[in-house]
């Protein structure tokens, strides 16, 4: 490795915050509230018709920043405080989820008498809601939030028992696996309990491990190496968005199985771009302070946007049906309203309660941890 990129790999793994990745936030959010209510006929126009892909990207976006995350404690302090890992992920995760659920449930249980809901309530309180085969209504976003909640669950664990050396090869074959389970082309019968069937939805796991992936390789100087050779350049990150909007346009209306596969690979392509070089093209777009705000409360957005399209529904039919792109900008204005309200009381509240983030270990502490003489090292 070279002078040059060797500073550049030491900058990569010295960054604390990716600002490109809160405006990359940004677009998945907007392509989901797009799907949801797209204020035009999207009739004839499959790249309109697909912004439910901005979950999938989300997914290769959590991948990469939790396995980062991770393997930087890892490499600092010379092992995984899990206990503190899981404690940051329910205060962020939990409270506003919890909350959204037990108003929504509240509202179609207690208010409308829809008591048939009472026996698939728990699930979503288990993180359950991506294997129910019926949904209380405005919950049925969860399902995105249960994979990314298992994934939290054993990923660290994984991270933590197996040898470096078996990383890669298992996230290969965890998300061949899984692309061969949801194609139809590996057997499977899928088992059920109740009002669950354990059956794999279109992307469900792959994506969010080939982010995890993605931080895998960029982690080691051979593999972030690659990344700046073939993602570095000016250019990339938006040679990567216009190959996946024109995949989006061109590819079958079933994206299940390759399809997703290929969808999933340029989103990491362009993933990589946005990280490895920190000034880009798109960089004075994605790192705009109101792209970075949106895409930093991004999380409460997605909970709350069906109850804030449902509140601008009721208000647009009392109203005598107002123009769609009115009605449109008013959702999107209300869900941000309300995501920018709970960030600052519900989430501000419970993030006093998080654990410090870990301090690097000295060469002496960790070769102590793991059991190495400063003379051998």
């Amino acid at each position: 490795m070279t002078k040059h990129l060797s500073a550049d790999f030491a900058a990569f793994r010295a960054r604390k915050h990716f600002g490109n990745l809160d405006g990359l936030r940004f677009v998945c959010i907007m392509m989901v509230l797009w799907h949801h209510n797209a204020p035009i006929d999207t009739s004839g126009l499959p790249i309109l018709q697909r912004g439910f892909l901005g979950v999938d990207f989300f997914f290769v976006l959590s991948g990469f920043l939790i396995t980062t995350l991770l393997l930087r404690e890892i490499a600092d302090t010379g092992r995984l405080a899990m206990r503190n890992f899981y404690l940051r992920r329910i205060l962020r995760i939990v409270p506003v989820y919890f909350f959204v659920v037990t108003c929504v449930a509240g509202y179609y249980i207690g208010l409308k008498g829809q008591t048939q809901f009472l026996e698939i309530l728990p699930y979503y309180y288990l993180f359950l809601s991506n294997f129910l085969t019926q949904d209380i209504p405005l919950l049925t976003i969860t399902w995105s939030l249960a994979v990314e909640e298992q994934y939290y669950l054993l990923w660290p664990l994984l991270l933590t028992l197996l040898p470096r050396g078996w990383l890669v090869p298992i996230s290969v074959g965890f998300i061949l696996l899984n692309v061969l389970v949801i194609s139809g082309t590996a057997p499977y019968t899928p088992p059920s309990a109740g009002p669950l069937l354990f059956k794999l939805p279109n992307a469900t796991y792959a994506p969010i491990i080939l982010g995890s992936l993605v931080a895998i390789l960029l982690h080691r100087p051979d593999g972030f190496a690659v990344g700046r050779v073939v993602a570095g350049w000016y250019l990339a990150p938006l040679a990567g968005f216009v190959v996946l909007l024109g995949l989006m346009h061109v590819l079958p209306a079933d994206l299940r199985g390759v399809p997703n596969m290929i969808l999933h690979l340029v989103m990491a392509y362009t993933l990589i771009a946005l990280v490895v070089a920190e000034r880009n093209v798109l960089t004075p777009l994605l790192t705009r302070g109101p792209v970075m705000r949106i895409g930093a409360v991004s999380y409460g957005i997605y909970l709350y946007h069906l109850l804030a399209l449902d509140v601008v529904n009721r208000i647009a039919d009392r109203a005598g049906d107002p123009p769609e792109w009115l009605t449109f900008l008013a959702y999107i204005a209300l869900s941000y309203g309300i995501a920018e309200l709970s960030f600052r009381t519900i989430e501000a509240y419970f993030q006093r309660f998080r654990p410090a983030p870990p301090k690097p270990q000295t060469a002496s502490d960790l070769a102590s941890a793991t059991g190495v003489s400063k003379s051998a090292a």
